[in-house]
Protein backbone atom coordinates (compact mmCIF):
# COMPACT_ATOMS: atom_id res chain seq x y z
CA UNK A 1 0.00 0.00 0.00
CA UNK A 2 1.17 3.12 -1.29
CA UNK A 3 1.66 6.15 1.42
CA UNK A 4 0.39 9.79 0.20
CA UNK A 5 2.18 12.88 1.08
CA UNK A 6 0.78 16.13 0.28
CA UNK A 7 2.69 18.75 -1.31
CA UNK A 8 2.72 22.20 -0.41
CA UNK A 9 4.65 24.55 -2.81
CA UNK A 10 4.95 24.02 -6.72
CA UNK A 11 8.52 24.15 -6.42
CA UNK A 12 8.63 21.32 -3.89
CA UNK A 13 6.76 18.87 -6.54
CA UNK A 14 9.74 19.96 -8.82
CA UNK A 15 12.31 19.15 -7.22
CA UNK A 16 10.36 15.95 -5.49
CA UNK A 17 10.33 15.19 -9.40
CA UNK A 18 13.62 16.03 -10.02
CA UNK A 19 14.86 13.79 -7.30
CA UNK A 20 12.57 10.60 -7.99
CA UNK A 21 12.65 10.64 -11.49
CA UNK A 22 9.23 9.28 -12.12
CA UNK A 23 8.48 7.35 -15.56
CA UNK A 24 5.11 9.49 -15.02
CA UNK A 25 2.84 12.13 -13.57
CA UNK A 26 -0.84 11.83 -13.54
CA UNK A 27 -3.40 15.10 -12.97
CA UNK A 28 -6.75 15.85 -12.64
CA UNK A 29 -8.82 18.52 -13.78
CA UNK A 30 -11.98 18.74 -11.38
CA UNK A 31 -14.71 21.17 -10.68
CA UNK A 32 -13.69 23.96 -8.66
CA UNK A 33 -16.34 26.98 -6.66
CA UNK A 34 -18.71 27.66 -8.50
CA UNK A 35 -19.61 24.43 -9.55
CA UNK A 36 -19.83 25.09 -13.23
CA UNK A 37 -15.85 25.64 -13.05
CA UNK A 38 -13.57 23.14 -13.95
CA UNK A 39 -10.37 24.87 -12.51
CA UNK A 40 -9.67 22.80 -9.60
CA UNK A 41 -5.93 20.95 -10.58
CA UNK A 42 -4.47 17.99 -8.62
CA UNK A 43 -0.82 16.93 -9.83
CA UNK A 44 -0.40 13.42 -8.72
CA UNK A 45 3.16 12.16 -8.48
CA UNK A 46 3.24 8.27 -8.31
CA UNK A 47 6.85 6.59 -7.38
CA UNK A 48 7.38 3.54 -5.46
CA UNK A 49 5.31 2.86 -2.56
CA UNK A 50 4.47 6.29 -2.40
CA UNK A 51 2.31 9.06 -4.14
CA UNK A 52 2.93 13.06 -3.67
CA UNK A 53 0.03 15.17 -4.93
CA UNK A 54 -0.11 19.17 -5.14
CA UNK A 55 -3.11 21.03 -5.48
CA UNK A 56 -3.80 24.24 -7.28
CA UNK A 57 -6.61 26.54 -7.64
CA UNK A 58 -7.65 29.23 -9.91
CA UNK A 59 -7.22 33.28 -9.28
CA UNK A 60 -8.16 35.46 -12.14
CA UNK A 61 -7.38 34.22 -15.79
CA UNK A 62 -4.22 31.60 -14.25
CA UNK A 63 -4.19 29.27 -11.62
CA UNK A 64 -2.72 30.51 -8.34
CA UNK A 65 0.45 29.01 -7.83
CA UNK A 66 1.49 27.31 -11.66
CA UNK A 67 0.27 30.19 -13.45
CA UNK A 68 -1.42 27.98 -16.22
CA UNK A 69 -3.88 29.67 -18.19
CA UNK A 70 -7.85 29.71 -17.00
CA UNK A 71 -9.84 29.42 -20.17
CA UNK A 72 -13.65 30.52 -20.55
CA UNK A 73 -15.93 29.42 -22.86
CA UNK A 74 -19.11 31.56 -24.58
CA UNK A 75 -20.99 31.15 -21.31
CA UNK A 76 -18.94 32.44 -19.16
CA UNK A 77 -17.58 29.41 -17.42
CA UNK A 78 -14.00 28.46 -16.25
CA UNK A 79 -12.16 25.89 -17.09
CA UNK A 80 -8.26 24.40 -18.08
CA UNK A 81 -7.27 22.70 -21.01
CA UNK A 82 -5.45 19.30 -21.08
CA UNK A 83 -2.91 20.95 -23.37
CA UNK A 84 -2.16 23.73 -21.07
CA UNK A 85 -1.70 21.29 -18.36
CA UNK A 86 0.70 18.79 -20.63
CA UNK A 87 2.52 22.28 -22.01
CA UNK A 88 3.39 23.36 -18.35
CA UNK A 89 4.59 20.22 -16.96
CA UNK A 90 6.36 19.40 -19.92
CA UNK A 91 8.11 22.32 -20.14
CA UNK A 92 9.07 22.73 -15.91
CA UNK A 93 9.62 19.17 -15.21
CA UNK A 94 12.07 18.72 -18.46
CA UNK A 95 12.42 14.60 -17.74
CA UNK A 96 13.27 13.02 -20.61
CA UNK A 97 10.40 10.29 -21.77
CA UNK A 98 8.10 11.57 -18.97
CA UNK A 99 4.52 10.25 -19.63
CA UNK A 100 1.62 12.57 -18.82
CA UNK A 101 -2.33 10.94 -18.08
CA UNK A 102 -5.40 12.58 -17.30
CA UNK A 103 -6.70 10.80 -14.30
CA UNK A 104 -10.13 10.14 -16.43
CA UNK A 105 -7.91 8.29 -19.33
CA UNK A 106 -5.10 6.67 -17.31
Amino acid sequence: MADTFRVKSWQEFKDLAHSKNPNCVVYVIAQSVPSKDHTGLKLILPVERAQYIFTDTAKGDAMRRTGIPVRNNKKGNHFLTDEDVKRFLRAELQIKDLKIFSYWTA
